[in-house]
Order: C-alpha cells, then structure tokens, then sequence
C-alpha cells in the first residue's frame, strides 16, 4: 500500500529519511480495527521521529503519522484516538507508563491504511469532514486537556498563548475565545499575529513583549525561547501549562520567582479518549473549525514536512489521499 515513512532515524538531517513509496498492507489483530485513511495531520511528534526520538531503531521503517480520520471496513466514519494504552490498564489514559503513540512502536497514520485496538477510534461528527477531524487526535486534544483539564481558568480570566501559528497555539485561541477567555498571543511576525488576530485573539505581541497586566494562564509549547517570558507574565498564584519545548527544553528553571509568587507549573500530554470525544462534542455545539494552514496530496508530504522544518505553519498541515 501507498505510505510516508522514516526509514531510518537521521538525527542532523531527518528529511533524509523521509520515504514515499510503497509498504506491505497491515494485518489485524483480534481486537483491532481498519482504518481506511481518508486524511491525515502533520505534527511535530513526526518530525521527532525522523530524527531517531522516542523510537527504537530496530523498530524502522515506521511509517508516520500520529491523527487520522477514516471509515472502517462497515464504512463507519472515525476519529483516530492516538494514545495506545497497555492490555489492561484501567484510568487516565495518559498516566499509563506503558503508553504509546503511533509512530513510536505501532505503524502510523500516513498510509492508505493503518490498525488500531478498537477502544482507539471514536465516531466522527457528520458536521465535520474528514480533514477537519484529522487534525483532532493530537494538536486539538492537547490543546483542549491543556485549557480544560490542566489551567482552572474561568470564563473572563486572561490567558497567554506563546507562538501564534502552529497546530497547537491556533487551537487554544479558538478553544479559548469560544469558551470566554480573554485571550492574548505573543508571535514572532506580524502575519503570525494577524493569523492569531483573525482566530480570535483579543490581542497580539511581539515575542517577549511587556504585556499591558499580568496574566492568570500562560500556554507554552516554545520552551527555552518564551520560558522567561512565561514566568514573568504571570500573575501571583497563576498557572504555565506546558505541552512542548520546540525550542529547546533546556530553559533557565526561575525558581525564585516561582516560590516567592507562588506560581504553578503543570506539564500536560495528549489527551483521554473520552476527552477526544468531549472536544468533538466541543466542536459541534459551538461550530468551531480547526485552521488547516495547507492540505496537500500524501504525494506532496515532503513539503508540508519542510515547511514544519522550517517553521513557516499557519494552521495544522494536513495530508489527503
């Protein structure tokens, strides 16, 4: 079958190891289901798999992709859930220290097909299409846990979204000001800022920028680049909320700002199963879409992947067949 795959971790150069070509159709074991990929979304997690990250190297060729959205064999419409738990585990989905996404141990998304334990898709609303529902399981998901699960916000309080324009970012500014938060982005262009502006975002900065006040929520997925920042943003008592460290996990701790504001720090990964269909739901009721900054054909992934590279996103890429 038709795929986009790594065929080796190349650490310095990983869009040397990106392969379109041809891999064997998957079998299905008992208790797992067919996916018919109808599209699937781009992450950064693929970018890190190229470079040999969280994945063993015996375990290449892998084939890419952590979301998707397809029809099983019956036609059935679904959303890929894109954390696969250990046989057994009982609770937080994202808890189990025997979890995994696609891509680190089991085939990915970017393919005609691609199998999964049945617990593992979920039905996709027929207001949404394929394309759409594809950019869910990863990026969306986060960014709902994040907001929901992980800040305590309240409607009317403040939050700062670090970065305006990956898949992530975008979807806690339409998550945020659909749900009644003041919402605040810092970027590092200004059309990065205005995609963020015409998103919903009440106002925009230029990275690192003084803000007007003090915030109640920061959202960083930048790291070692926007972490000072963070710190200082935050009000007596508020909250990061920390997903990802694009730029580098490495960032200067703050400590002393920390206690002696008291300030809270919670890391947050992926999202539940049943999170992913509260966010579908989410979605429905409210009529928010997610920003697709380029769909292009699988034939064309590797430009979606250097754009990533490169940084220049507007919106989830996402891929079609």
């Amino acid at each position: 079958m038709f795929a986009v795959y790594a065929s080796e971790p190349n650490a310095e150069k990983p869009l040397d190891s990106l392969v379109i070509g041809e891999r064997p159709e998957p079998e299905v074991p008992e208790g797992w289901v067919r996916v018919h990929v109808k599209a699937a979304s781009l992450n950064m997690h693929d970018l890190w798999t190229l470079r040999g990250v969280g994945i063993k190297p015996e375990q290449f060729p892998m084939i890419l992709g952590c979301d998707g959205a397809g029809t099983l064999d019956d036609g059935t419409e679904v959303v890929l859930h894109s954390v696969i738990n250990a046989p057994g585990w009982q609770g937080d989905d994202t808890l189990d220290p025997k979890r995994s996404l696609l891509t680190e141990k089991y085939q990915g998304s970017f393919a005609e097909q691609v199998v999964v334990p049945a617990r593992n898709v979920v039905p996709k609303p027929s207001g949404l299409t394929f394309a759409e529902a594809s950019t869910m399981g990863t990026a969306w998901l986060t960014a709902y846990r994040m907001l929901f699960v992980k800040s305590g916000l309240r409607p009317g309080q403040t939050m700062l979204v670090q970065g305006a324009s990956g898949g992530v970012s975008t979807a806690l500014v339409q998550l945020g000001r659909a749900a009644g938060f003041r919402v605040w982005v810092t970027g590092r262009s200004e059309e990065k800022r205005a995609l963020a502006e015409n998103l919903g975002a009440h106002q925009t900065f230029e990275s690192g920028a003084r803000l007007p006040e003090r915030v109640d929520a920061v959202f960083e997925t930048v790291g070692k680049a926007t972490w000072s920042h963070s710190v200082k943003s935050l009000k007596p008592g508020g909250i990061i909320v920390v997903s990802g460290s694009t730029s580098g996990p490495d960032a200067h701790a703050e400590l002393q700002r920390v206690f002696f504001l008291q300030l809270r720090i919670a890391g947050s990964t992926m999202g539940t199963r049943d999170e992913l269909t509260d966010l579908l739901a989410y979605l429905e009721l409210t009529g928010v879409r997610p920003q697709i900054g380029a769909r292009l054909p699988f034939s064309e992934a590797k430009t979606g992947f250097e754009n990533m590279l490169d940084g220049e996103t507007s919106g989830k890429v996402v891929f079609t067949h």
